[in-house]
Parts: structure tokens; C-alpha cells; sequence
């Protein structure tokens, strides 16, 4: 596997060389869109709107909607404005970990120590470990400059690239309901709840099935078979006084199981 960046971590005056991997991929299926007639591929043209012709790549430019007319921008100005192209992910400060809300979190990559990173990358790694922190940097990928934090997952430094506050939507246009309008009873009915389903995190228990069923389907189809169509679950919309009784009878049944 090719490293999608090469650089180092730099923590206080020490310099650790380091490589980034993806440390994530997709589990979904890759689905071509074909002619309903003939199963061709299809295939998207860039086509002028007030002309319907089809434009060339090297006619097509980039602008952007300013006071109702359109300010072009080329190479030049993007290299203006690109975040400076740094080598170094800097540990600016660390953090307790679960102080930073999920909210914020986007996308992780591997670092895996490089030539003559092993022993710098080895104390980084134990020393996260033992004070239960996590390193917060700025990071510039592909000209995008991102927040990120420096972690340990299982034997390796996690960096985890982080959204900036602007970026994450706020709540306030949103009517949503008062606390005033908990009845104590439901609460710690509710809460009873919560501690009856209470388990250790194991992501390992929560299956892709859509993806799987999919493949099942497309297996039997090319076979000239069908799978029975699925029961669809409805939505309830249940009066406030419903809530109690529904309480106690889920306290009363079985866990369910991860889907």
C-alpha cells in the first residue's frame, strides 16, 4: 500500500518521519449506471447551459457568485489562498480526548513511523498512552488545512482530522422540546432503560447487512431467482400518554440484537 503523505510529527524539538494511510474504506457495493434499454454505460457530458453544446475541458473555468456576477479565478489565485504546504504535523498543545464532542471528528489516517522515526515514534506512542492525552495539530492535505488530533488506537498513532467550529451547524433555528416536559416517573423509567442495555462498546457486533443482502440479491438474480420482499417497519406516532406503557413493556422484553 502507497502512503497518501509523507512528512514527520514534530513534538516539542523532536522530529518523528512518518508515513499516512487511509485507515478507513468503503464496504459498499460499486454500482455502474446503465441504459435501462440496452445496459450501455452511461456516461456524463459537461454541457454549456445556454447553449446545450458540449464544452472541452480546457475551456471550462472556475468562478465564484459575487454581488450577481461571477469573479474567475485561475492557478494563481488558488496558490494565493492554498494553505502552506508543510512537511511537519505540529503538536501545538494535547488535550483530553473526550473532551472534544464526536461532532467534530471527520477522518483518521494511520502514521506509521518511517526510516529513523522507530524509537521517537515509540515514546510518542507510550508516553499518549500513559497520560491518557491526545495531541492537537493543524494539518495541510491536498491544500485543505484541518484541525487534528494525535491519538493512539490499538499499536499505532491515529491522526484523526477534525472539522473547524465553523463548519458544524448550530441548533438554535430548531424547535425542539423542553425539559419541563419530562415526568419524573418516565425518567428514571427511561433510565432504568439505558441501564438494562448497557454493554461494553463492540463495533464488531454491528454488521453491514444492507451490503450483504445486496450481493444475495444480485447472486439470485443472475441465477433467474428472487428474494421475498422484506416486511417494512412503520412509523408510530404514539400519544404522550402512550410513553409510560411503552416504558414498562421494554423494560420488560429481551435485548434486541445489533443490526
Amino acid at each position: 500500500m502507497r502512503p497518501i503523505w509523507t512528512g514527520a510529527i514534530g513534538f516539542g524539538l523532536v522530529n518523528i518521519p512518518v508515513k499516512l494511510f487511509s485507515a478507513t474504506q468503503e464496504s459498499t457495493l460499486d454500482l455502474d449506471m446503465l441504459d435501462k434499454k440496452d445496459h450501455a454505460n452511461i456516461h456524463f457530458k459537461r454541457v454549456n447551459e445556454n447553449t446545450g453544446k458540449e464544452v472541452a475541458w480546457g475551456n471550462i473555468v472556475k468562478g465564484y457568485k459575487y454581488n450577481d456576477r461571477y469573479v474567475i479565478l485561475d492557478n494563481e489565485d488558488f496558490e494565493k489562498a492554498s494553505a502552506e504546504k508543510s512537511k511537519i504535523i505540529e503538536i501545538n498543545d494535547f488535550v483530553n480526548e473526550d473532551e472534544i464532542d464526536g461532532i467534530y471528528f471527520e477522518m483518521p489516517y494511520f502514521l506509521i513511523p518511517d526510516k529513523s522515526g522507530e524509537r521517537a515514534y515509540a515514546l510518542l506512542k507510550e508516553a499518549l498512552l500513559k497520560t491518557g492525552k491526545a495531541g492537537m495539530a493543524t494539518f495541510v492535505l491536498r491544500n485543505k488545512q484541518s484541525p487534528a488530533i494525535l491519538r493512539v488506537y490499538e499499536n499505532v498513532i491515529l491522526l484523526h482530522r477534525l472539522r473547524f467550529a465553523e463548519e458544524v451547524r448550530g441548533t438554535k433555528e430548531f424547535d425542539l422540546p423542553a425539559r419541563n416536559t419530562i415526568k419524573p416517573g418516565e425518567l428514571k423509567m427511561a433510565i432504568s432503560l439505558i441501564n438494562q442495555l448497557t454493554d461494553k462498546f463492540n463495533i464488531a457486533k454491528y454488521k453491514d447487512t444492507y451490503t450483504d443482502q445486496l450481493m444475495k440479491v444480485i447472486k439470485l438474480k443472475a441465477k433467474g431467482s428472487k428474494l421475498p420482499a422484506p416486511k417494512h417497519m412503520k412509523v408510530v406516532h404514539s400519544t404522550a400518554r402512550d410513553l409510560m406503557s411503552q416504558l414498562k413493556e421494554s423494560l420488560g422484553s429481551k435485548r434486541k440484537k445489533a443490526s
